[in-house]
This record gives structure tokens, sequence and C-alpha cells, in this order.
């Protein structure tokens, strides 16, 4: 499944037997940050914690 973040990134969560990967991208920068999950896991927790993870990677590289 694939979306787009209230934030504008686009969120893809695939689910694999007992995981769910959630990827986050952002359209401007092209990178990307994934993290998985257990499958049954709620994708809002899986997109927030992809969001994070990615707002993180991107004020890394400001810094």
């Amino acid at each position: 499944m694939r979306r787009a973040s209230p934030e504008g990134y686009i969120i893809e969560i695939i689910r694999i037997g007992a995981f769910a990967k959630a990827t986050a991208v952002d359209p401007d920068t092209g990178i990307e940050v994934s993290v998985s999950g257990p499958s049954q896991g709620a994708d809002a927790m899986l997109t927030r914690t992809a969001v994070r993870r990615l707002e993180q990677r991107l004020k890394g590289l400001k810094a």
C-alpha cells in the first residue's frame, strides 16, 4: 500500500508473513528509510516510526 503522509513523505507498507516493512521517502531529496514490525501492527504506528526515522536522517544531513 502506498500513500502520502501529512508531512508530504511517500509511505509504503509491505506485509510478508509475520512481518511488515514500512518505507518512508522524502520526494525532495530521494532519501528513504525503512522500519519493520509485526504484520498485525497498526499502519499508523509503522508510519509514525518511519517518518520519525526519516526526519532524524534529514536533520543529520543538515548538521
